[in-house]
């Protein structure tokens, strides 16, 4: 069983879509993050960096894994999927995964963030981060799901 905490973001979906995928079986903590609920105390156990998401696998003796990338990660390994098995294919897509999570998430995010929620408008960190987040897409040879797996 794994304990999955996490909060209703795409940083914290990727998780749940993972897990859902696999088949594995999970308990769902949803944190408060507008209320500091990744800050207390026992969840920087957890994740000592106070973000979302964050893991517990009992299964491996209560082992905590944080970063949604390093949980991607560790859940393609615990389950021998959605990893290629060969050398070539398993670099490709931890190639594609760190792409995804020091890339195009954050770029996203901060579009997403200055754009929707920031009372006051920046229009220089709108343009720049709405400017950032197609360049990362654009050039098309973001690898189709056969591809990243191993199958094409």
């Amino acid at each position: 069983m794994i304990d999955l905490y996490t909060a209703p973001t795409p940083n914290g979906w990727k998780i749940s879509i993972a897990l859902e995928e696999l088949g594995l079986p999970y308990t769902v903590h949803v944190l408060d993050l507008q209320a500091g609920g990744q800050k207390p105390a026992d969840y920087l156990k957890i994740n000592p960096n106070g973000r979302i998401p964050a893991i517990i696998d009992h299964e491996a003796g209560g082992r905590a894994v944080f970063e949604s990338g390093a949980i991607l990660l560790y859940l393609a390994e615990k389950t021998g999927r959605l990893i290629a098995a060969d050398e070539d294919g398993r670099w490709r897509a931890i190639q594609w995964l760190f792409w995804q999570v020091g890339g195009l998430g954050p770029m996203q995010g901060q579009a997403n963030v200055f754009f929707r929620y920031l009372p006051e408008k920046i229009e220089l960190a709108i343009q720049r981060y709405q400017g950032d987040t197609p360049a990362l897409r654009g050039d098309g040879r973001a690898p189709e799901r056969d591809a990243l797996s191993g199958g094409g």
